[in-house]
C-alpha cells in the first residue's frame, strides 16, 4: 500500500510483557504470523496476516511493564511539525519524533481528553500492507468522557472533515479525509468505570466474530461487549490476557440501515 494521506490510521503497535504470550493469543485468535525480532530496535516483531504486515509486538519500555494496550498511528508528511500542532492545540508529546532508521519517524502523543496515539511519517515502512482483510487493521474510535475536547483536538491537527452521527442514544462523531472515513469518536457512557481513561479502540477484521471471541475468550481474554451485529458488521470488544483492549469485526455480517450523518 501507498503511503497514507495525513490523519489516516496507518500502524498500530502494542507493548507486552509477555511477549510470547501476546503471539500465541493473537496467532490464535486473528490468525497471525510473526517475523523476526529485530535487537536493534527494541525487539520489535512485526506481525502478518496472508503474508502482509498488519501490526508489531514489542517488550514494554522500562517502566511500563504490564500496561498493555494498543497504539494507533496516524500518518503524516512531518512529524515534527505535527507535533507542533499538538502542543499548540492542548495535546502533550509523550516521546519526540524519533527516526527509526530508514522505516520512518515516530512521535507519541496524548491528546487533551487522555487518549495516547502515536504519528507516522512513513519511510520505507509506510504502515499496513493490508486493511479490512481477514487479520488486518480495519476500524478504530477514539472513547472519551470530553467529546468536545477531543473533536477540537483532532480537526485542528489532523485535516479533518466532521460528520455527527443522527442517533439520540449516542454521541458518535465521524473524521473524513477527503472522501474517506477514517475514524470514529464515541463518548464513554456510564457504564466505563470511572477508572477506565480516554483510550483509542482498534478493530481487527474476522472471518467469523463468533467464532474469534469463543478463541478470545478460550485463550483467557476477556469478553467487553458484544458480539452484535450492525450495519457496519457483527463485533464484539475484548480485552487480550494481558490487558490490552481491542475489538473483531466480521464487516461481511451486517444488519440494519447505515444511520444518517451530518457535517458539523
Amino acid at each position: 500500500m501507498a503511503v497514507q494521506p495525513e490523519g489516516t490510521p496507518c500502524w498500530a503497535d502494542a507493548m507486552f510483557s509477555d511477549v510470547e504470550g501476546a503471539k500465541r493469543f493473537y496467532s490464535d485468535v486473528l490468525g497471525w504470523t510473526f517475523g523476526e525480532s529485530s535487537s536493534e530496535y527494541g525487539n520489535y516483531t512485526q506481525a502478518y496476516a496472508g503474508g502482509k504486515a498488519v501490526a508489531a509486538v514489542v517488550p514494554p519500555m522500562p517502566g511500563q511493564e504490564g500496561q498493555s494496550q494498543w497504539c494507533l498511528y496516524f500518518a503524516s508528511p512531518d512529524a515534527a511539525a505535527t507535533a507542533g500542532k499538538i502542543r499548540e492545540n492542548g495535546g502533550e508529546v509523550l516521546m519526540e519524533p524519533m527516526q527509526v532508521g530508514d522505516f520512518g519517524t515516530m512521535c507519541l502523543a496524548r491528546e487533551p481528553s487522555g487518549a495516547v496515539f502515536g504519528v507516522w511519517q512513513a519511510g520505507t515502512h509506510e504502515g499496513f500492507e493490508a486493511v479490512a482483510t481477514p487479520g488486518a487493521y480495519c476500524w478504530a474510535e477514539v472513547f472519551t468522557r470530553e467529546p468536545e475536547k477531543a473533536d477540537t483536538f483532532l480537526s485542528a491537527v489532523f485535516p479533518y472533515r466532521m460528520k455527527q452521527m443522527q442517533d439520540q442514544a449516542v454521541d458518535f462523531r465521524m473524521f473524513d479525509v477527503g472522501d474517506d472515513t477514517v475514524l470514529g469518536r464515541m463518548k464513554m457512557t456510564d457504564d466505563f468505570p470511572p477508572e477506565v481513561p480516554s483510550y483509542i479502540n482498534v478493530y481487527f477484521t474476522v472471518d467469523d466474530c463468533d467464532q474469534a471471541v469463543e478463541r478470545a475468550v478460550k485463550l483467557g481474554g476477556v469478553l467487553r461487549f458484544g458480539p452484535m451485529t450492525s450495519p457496519f458488521g457483527r463485533f464484539a470488544a475484548l480485552s487480550d490476557p494481558q490487558g490490552a483492549d481491542f475489538s473483531v469485526i466480521d464487516i461481511t455480517t451486517t444488519q440494519g440501515e447505515m444511520p444518517t450523518a451530518t457535517d458539523v
